[in-house]
């Protein structure tokens, strides 16, 4: 990549640059706040439970001293880092731009009566000393960075050393007839009931688009290696629909 280029990160459609990108995913989905989670359970059919909790489980090990500490980056309405709080014996971070998500967050945490810390951040500028985290988890979140090598940046700074970061986002199948199945559900089905369902137009006909545009496995794992994650590996789950790209801080 050139340095004429712009860094890759995500561009929902009538925005050019980070700036634009940022504002727009942060109105997005602090739009569909109020049916984020109903909406996250129909058009995964309830999977996106599973996946989060099997995240969690990948990085109970790190997280079994009471002095850990656990951050669940574009926490959303904190499905992950309740998870978290469950493997967790140590302390558990959430943290979003989209205020709204966040206040739902709190309204489950306390239902909940988890021990859960939620900031309003930006994951692009967090605001967390160096070496803060045994742990920096996202779930569907870091596909909507404004430049995701910026993203894995900042990780890598909050993150101590011997720490781990896991990545859980969509994929694209790309063999077979789930892979046809999955091709048409995504790019129709999808963008139409979570269209019906919020009563907004834009997010989920971005969230096929921005899958697509997300780099694929291998080309992540080089992006953890350059920003100094070594260990870098990634699972497939439910025949290639979502990916948990891991790594350590060495």
């Amino acid at each position: 990549m050139s340095a004429q280029e712009p860094l890759p990160g995500t561009r929902p459609e009538g925005t050019r640059t980070e700036a634009e990108a940022a504002q727009a995913v942060r109105a997005m989905f602090s739009r569909i706040a109020p049916r984020y989670d109903l909406l996250n359970r129909l058009l995964s059919f309830s999977f996106d439970r599973g996946w989060r909790r099997r995240a969690a489980r990948a990085v109970a090990a790190q997280l079994g001293s009471p002095e850990s500490r656990a951050l669940d980056l574009c926490c959303g309405t904190a499905d992950l880092a309740l998870e978290l709080c469950h493997v967790s014996r140590g302390a558990v971070v959430g943290s979003d731009f989209a205020h709204p998500m966040l206040a739902r967050a709190r309204q489950k945490a306390a239902q909940r009566q988890a021990a859960l810390a939620l900031v309003e951040a930006d994951a692009l500028q967090l605001p967390f000393a160096e070496a803060s985290f045994d742990v920096v988890a996202a779930a569907f979140g870091f596909r909507n960075l404004a430049n995701y090598r910026q993203g894995l940046t900042e990780i890598h700074r909050v993150l101590k050393p011997g720490g781990e970061v896991a990545i859980l986002d969509f994929a694209m199948p790309e063999r077979g007839a789930f892979a046809a199945f999955y091709n048409l559900y995504f790019h129709y089905a999808l963008p139409f009931v979570g269209r019906v369902i919020s009563g907004v137009r834009g997010p989920y006909s971005y969230l096929p688009a921005s899958v697509e545009k997300f780099p694929g496995c291998e080309e992540l794992g080089r992006w953890m290696e350059a920003a100094g994650f070594t260990a870098v590996r990634w699972e497939l789950w439910t025949s290639g629909a979502v990916a948990l790209h891991r790594g350590r801080k060495a």
